[in-house]
């Protein structure tokens, strides 16, 4: 393990790197319940191809994009708890992403996309449901 590393020990760094940035459970389980429902999107694709980020899950022709946010990565307002090993390291890191998920947000409504939040604890069958009406309304308005 190396000097400066933000990891407690090897055993959190081990821990911690193995954690996925894309394919999580409720990513998987929101994207069965879509693919269900007959409907396709891309997995993590870029909607703005200038600007450097990805997408879970993208609705190319209809403009929406959704995001599976986890509750620690993204600091849900409702479940995230600040760790108490290393936590001035953690907490900058939650708040670069929360800064970087509103700037996401911000060019993706400038560029005329829906954004969909879907937290990680949320009923993901009716996540699906909701994001399920808003394509089919947004494919009977654009034809």
């Amino acid at each position: 393990m190396a000097d400066a590393s933000w990891a407690t020990s090897s055993a959190t760094r081990k821990s911690m790197q193995a954690n996925r940035s894309r394919d999580t459970k409720p990513e998987l389980r929101l994207r069965r319940a879509l693919h269900a429902m007959g409907l396709r999107y891309r997995v993590c694709a870029r909607p703005l191809p200038e600007v450097r980020r990805t997408v879970d899950i993208v609705f190319p022709r209809v403009k929406i994009a959704v995001e599976v946010r986890g509750c620690f990565w993204h600091g849900c307002p409702e479940h995230y708890r600040a760790p108490s090993a290393n936590g001035t390291y953690w907490a900058e890191k939650v708040q670069r992403n929360m800064r970087r998920d509103a700037d996401t947000a911000s060019r993706l409504a400038e560029a005329g996309w829906t954004l969909t939040v879907v937290w990680e604890h949320e009923d993901l069958d009716a996540a699906a449901q909701s994001i399920a009406q808003q394509v089919r309304t947004r494919k009977d308005t654009d034809s």
